[in-house]
């Protein structure tokens, strides 16, 4: 993975979102937790997402407008959304949900944040609403889009997935959460090759597309198998980018998912620039080491 603006992303991944930049470090595994830029606790009152780490997931759209950036505090004088904005930020889900019913009538940006604090809550069919009432308002934004299609990606429900993000992409065809979330969304229905290549255009868009732990995210309900296949892609695409780091960390997950065997991947034409690395040597060494079922 769900902009924010959309709350500005595959399996899962819920909320609409991408997902940040590539450093020195491998990538964090997207969690099934959510992340934001201003990390805080959740009240007493309020779910907490489980810890367990998922693989890629489908993000929520979370790019705000220059004016709605996110702020430890709200100001004494702030509006509501505001102080929603800051609420949702400190994942403080059901205090933003207080603060944004109190915009009455609630735009087509509201609905889409109060979509997005529910769903990050797991609250699916209050988030599902929210954006069907956001894309009443406004159905020229592939954000709103984006981030019910994450709904039903959750839901494994992914031919309707499917058809909310090329509903996004008809409106915004150069989004590279969208693509993102759609080329997961193709890889859980087992399109390797079509999933492939909408990464490749999200990739030629967004270098950096894997890279963003900051987005919105919900919890990964795909198989073994499926998170194996999405880890070896990814893998793909870190390696097409020059990411080695990234690369080998998400191939070490795909090796540890049984998606591919060490020998394989030895011969695997894709990750021909990683033979010479020690750090591949050495991860394949320690795989082969590994009893396999």
């Amino acid at each position: 993975m769900f902009t924010r603006a959309s709350l500005r992303w595959l399996p899962v991944w819920v909320l609409a979102g991408a997902l940040p930049a590539c450093g020195q470090q491998p990538p964090v595994p997207p969690s099934a937790q959510a992340s934001v830029s201003s990390p805080g606790s959740f009240p007493a009152q309020e779910q907490q997402p489980p810890a367990s780490a998922a693989p890629a997931v489908p993000a929520l759209a979370d790019k705000q407008p220059a004016e709605a950036v996110f702020v430890p505090h709200p100001l004494p004088n702030a509006t509501p959304e505001q102080i929603g904005d800051s609420l949702e930020g400190r994942q403080r889900y059901q205090a933003a949900i207080d603060a944004y019913k109190k915009i009455q009538p609630p735009t087509a940006e509201v609905w889409n944040k109060l979509g997005i604090a529910h769903q990050m809550m797991f609250n699916l069919k209050q988030a599902t609403r929210c954006y069907r009432e956001a894309i009443k308002l406004d159905h020229r934004n592939a954000n709103f889009f984006n981030n019910l299609g994450t709904v039903y990606d959750s839901q494994k429900n992914y031919h309707q997935a499917q058809r909310l993000y090329q509903k996004a992409l008809k409106i915004d065809p150069k989004s590279p959460t969208v693509l993102k979330n759609l080329g997961t969304n193709l890889l859980m229905q087992h399109k390797y090759s079509k999933g492939w290549e909408a990464y490749t255009k999200a990739i030629a868009i967004d270098p950096e597309i894997f890279m963003d732990p900051n987005g919105p995210r919900v919890e990964n309900p795909s198989t073994v198998k499926d998170r194996g296949a999405m880890n070896y892609y990814m893998a793909r695409g870190c390696v097409r980018m020059g990411q080695t780091g990234c690369a080998l960390e998400y191939l070490r997950r795909a090796l540890n998912e049984g998606f591919v065997t060490p020998k394989k991947l030895a011969q695997d034409q894709d990750f021909t620039i990683l033979r010479g690395d020690p750090a591949f040597q050495q991860l394949l060494a320690e795989q082969q080491k590994q009893p396999r079922p």
